[in-house]
């Protein structure tokens, strides 16, 4: 990632030059006025504007040109109207260099920090895409498309979460949000992620892979916690799907997540199954109690599973966003242009800014013969 381009800071001098012209047409202005006006209007102060605008569009190599040429104008200034030790001239142009050069410090200050909150920016961005690998387009006979909008545009890592993998003969697939803040939400994520990846093919019903995962989140937390750790209000909420490749069906295990949308012949039905289970991280059930819940999931249905950042994203008035109602416009689009029109309107819905981390996955079942296609060649 380009550090200097994201901090804002010193640009190249062949792409400034319109802007310079600011500062410099202003000084060139100010020379004149003040060497034409009477020696009463004092308006030799004035030139510190000049340098006091430029690190508004320019860093600190710039913002040093245009003082050195504000104190080179007071000297001109000075030498027009009677010369640099007459009058208030020599206190005039100390006041107008130490400015200047405090200006130039403090361009230099900005600059360091903003190349820090870039790079910090980055090492967020890369943990991201570390946690959230980009789900494949295709998972057998599943078209899949996903889109994450963050709330927060500075250096720190979203708590929605989702993933799939292969199994035998189907794919098994999660979506969460981790509740809390801090390392413990970061490492969560983490954890979740990395072992529903490594085990979600080896447990043979969904209820036993939310016990599993459950029991490795509590541990984490436990494990957190005995480090000095707050998780006072640290849990995950997850929902987790199994789809077969030659099943209509599909199963669902829920903890305490929004329920999935389901978008049939241009309809959309709520899924909220048999009930939810409490959110991971608890370690209050047993593997038998959680839900397990069958749904026909037919070729040419598409789920939609999402996290409350989307359903709870207000607007102007308070509003909460009208999801169910929003997506049935747009329930005979693929995938990807269903996330990319659910992206669009949840931004305007909002007023271009959430005010929390929104996901959504969108997941098509075809009648897989580009899959088998792909298989041949």
């Amino acid at each position: 990632m380009d550090v200097e381009r994201r901090s804002g800071g010193e640009r190249p001098w062949g792409r400034v030059p319109a802007l310079v012209l600011v500062p410099v047409g202003l000084l060139v202005v100010l020379v004149v006025v003040i060497t034409r006006s009477p020696d009463s209007v004092r308006l030799g102060p004035l030139l510190v504007i000049a340098p006091a605008l430029t690190p508004s569009f320019a860093g600190p190599r710039v913002t040093a040109a245009v003082a050195v040429l504000t104190v080179a104008a007071g000297v001109l200034i000075a030498v027009l109207r009677g010369g640099l030790t007459t009058g208030y001239h020599p206190a005039q142009l100390a006041a107008l260099a130490a400015l200047s050069l405090m200006i130039v410090v403090f361009a230099v200050v900005r600059e360091r920090r903003d190349r820090q909150l870039a790079r910090a920016q980055s090492v967020a961005e890369a943990a991201q895409r570390a946690l959230l690998r980009p789900i494949p387009e295709r998972i057998g006979p599943l078209q899949i498309a996903t889109v994450y909008l963050a709330a927060e545009h500075e250096a720190q890592i979203g708590g929605d979460l989702y993933t799939a993998t292969r199994t035998d003969g189907g794919a098994r697939m999660i979506v969460g949000d981790v509740r809390g803040k801090g390392l413990a939400a970061v490492g969560e994520s983490a954890l979740l992620l990395s072992v529903f990846r490594l085990v979600a093919a080896e447990h043979a019903t969904l209820p036993d892979l939310a016990r599993t995962l459950d029991h490795n989140v509590s541990r984490y937390l436990l494990d957190f916690a005995q480090t000095g750790g707050e998780i006072a209000e640290h849990f995950v909420t997850a929902l987790f799907l199994d789809i077969p490749d030659d099943a209509p069906v599909a199963r669902m295990t829920n903890c305490g997540h929004p329920p999935p949308l389901l978008l049939r012949h241009g309809r959309v039905i709520g899924l909220d199954g048999g009930g939810s289970a409490p959110p991971l991280g608890l370690g209050v059930l047993a593997a038998a109690d959680y839900p397990d819940d069958a749904f026909p999931f037919e070729i040419g249905d598409t789920l939609l599973l999402y996290t409350d950042g989307v359903v709870e994203a207000r607007d102007r008035s308070g509003a909460f966003y009208p999801f169910a109602d929003r997506v049935a416009r747009w329930a005979g689009s693929t995938p990807e242009a269903l996330v990319n029109h659910i992206r669009r309107d949840l931004l305007a819905h909002a007023g271009g800014r959430l005010g929390d981390d929104a996901a959504v996955v969108a997941v098509r079942r075809t009648d897989g013969s580009e899959h088998r296609l792909h298989g041949l060649l």
